[in-house]
């Protein structure tokens, strides 16, 4: 017998108590048993133990202790929860940035078992890792002669510095010494390398000539850095790639945002086509922001000097798992992204979407009204740039009810209401969206 199934009590509180199944006798129940193998018999024997705990307080009836067992399960084995992001940042780096698309998703399931990585099937030999994925990669920038992947963006940068500036300098633009998120700083991460920093220019003017200034037998490359995450405006100069190019030495370009050709809703995002063009001999760049793929770093250029990366020990440490690459290579062939669909949404067609949401709710008796929006890039992306959206506004103590719900929805408190944007939100979501409201309200 379990020993937390009996304890002390007299009268009617020891009667009650009597009448609490026991744990093995719970667990037979066919719900139990099915998550059992979905989550563990560990964590459904304390799903189980917390019902009977909660039937011993009189919380609830015995013969409920099977029910609220079942409640008590997660949806998963993982920790992390699926969210609704409507907070109109299309990249939220909370919430993981860039959402999969379904191809990707299935190439991700796919490849969960044994799957040829690293084998070619055909000749039974060792064959390089990722290689349909690199081809996925060089297809979509056929101005790159090589290409690599490793695990994030940042990596990507550490990657190039070691192997090409390790005891040697980088010059760099004083404007580009950018802190890239959660106290890193780019001065720091290259300096970890090994590598010796030339600092040019002034924050908000760098040229050409600053650059040929300083270049000497020491240098290695000059690194360009797109300050992804702020902007500059009034006197201000840069230098860019063609002028860099045109001064003999090897130009590293760190894109940040992972866009491969030019957007015309981005026109000031750099992307890695254009870069290349213009006499980058490297682009790196991150594979979860607006390429819309899963967490992993790009290095896209010279064949020669992808190659030198390539095989570089650190490579080893920094290379990607099978699933990243199959997402990868899904999101660059299959049919479309989410992060793609939301930027290129239509602000019209969003406004009759809340419209329509707004006016089943308020029928169900919510405070809820449909407003304009404006949604940004996130994730490092296009700063300054406003992607005219739609939203639900609902009262402000909404965020939380929504945020802690069964299906947890987050958006984000403006002029003291809870606006649920649209623009990031997939239509296939909107009655999940609507159910979660409804429930935050006791609907």
């Amino acid at each position: 017998m379990d020993p937390t199934d009996t304890g002390a009590g007299t009268g009617a509180e020891a009667d009650a108590r009597r009448l609490i199944p026991r744990t093995d006798a719970v667990l037979r129940d066919p719900r139990l048993l099915r998550a059992a193998h979905r989550l563990g018999t560990g964590r459904v024997k304390s799903a189980v133990h917390r019902a009977q705990q909660r039937a011993r307080e009189g919380a609830l009836p015995p013969e409920a202790v099977a029910d609220t067992a079942v409640s008590l399960l997660p949806g998963s084995a993982g920790g992390l929860r699926p969210v609704i992001n409507a907070t109109g940042v299309l990249l939220h780096t909370n919430l993981g940035r860039a959402p999969l698309s379904d191809a990707a998703r299935q190439a991700v399931q796919e490849a969960a078992g044994p799957t040829d990585v690293e084998l070619d099937l055909g000749t039974g030999v060792r064959a390089r890792r990722g290689r349909t994925a690199l081809a996925a990669l060089r297809a979509a920038v056929p101005a790159a002669g090589a290409a690599h992947v490793v695990n994030n963006g940042a990596a990507a940068l550490v990657l190039a510095a070691t192997a090409l500036a390790a005891g040697r300098e980088i010059v760099v633009s004083r404007g580009e010494m950018v802190e890239i998120g959660d106290g890193f700083r780019l001065p720091d991460l290259l300096v970890s390398t090994g590598a010796r920093l030339r600092e040019v220019g002034t924050t908000n003017r760098t040229t050409a000539a600053d650059y040929a200034g300083a270049i000497g037998p020491d240098t290695a490359f000059v690194l360009k850095v797109h300050p992804s995450n702020f902007r500059i405006t009034g006197f201000t100069r840069a230098a860019d790639v063609a002028e860099l190019t045109a001064l003999g030495v090897p130009v590293v370009v760190d894109i940040g945002s992972g866009l491969l050709a030019p957007h015309p809703l981005l026109p000031g995002e750099p992307d890695a086509r254009t870069q290349l063009a213009a006499g980058a001999a490297l682009v790196t760049a991150s594979g979860d922001k607006l390429l819309g793929g899963p967490q992993c770093g790009l290095l896209l250029g010279n064949e020669e000097l992808v190659g030198t990366l390539s095989r570089h020990p650190l490579a080893r440490a920094l290379r990607v798992d099978k699933l990243t690459l199959a997402a990868l290579e899904a999101t660059l062939t299959g049919p479309g992204t989410p992060t793609g669909r939301a930027l290129d949404a239509v602000p019209e067609a969003l406004t009759a979407r809340a419209g329509r949401l707004a006016a089943a709710l308020a029928a169900d008796g919510v405070d809820v009204r449909a407003v304009p929006s404006e949604a940004t890039v996130g994730g490092g992306g296009a700063p300054g740039v406003v992607l005219p959206s739609a939203a639900l506004s609902l009262p402000e103590h909404y965020a939380g009810a929504l945020r802690t719900g069964a299906d947890p929805v987050v958006g984000r408190l403006e002029g003291g209401r809870c606006l649920l944007d649209l623009r990031a939100v997939p239509e296939a979501d909107d009655e999940r969206l609507t159910g979660a409201v409804r429930a935050a309200g006791g609907r």
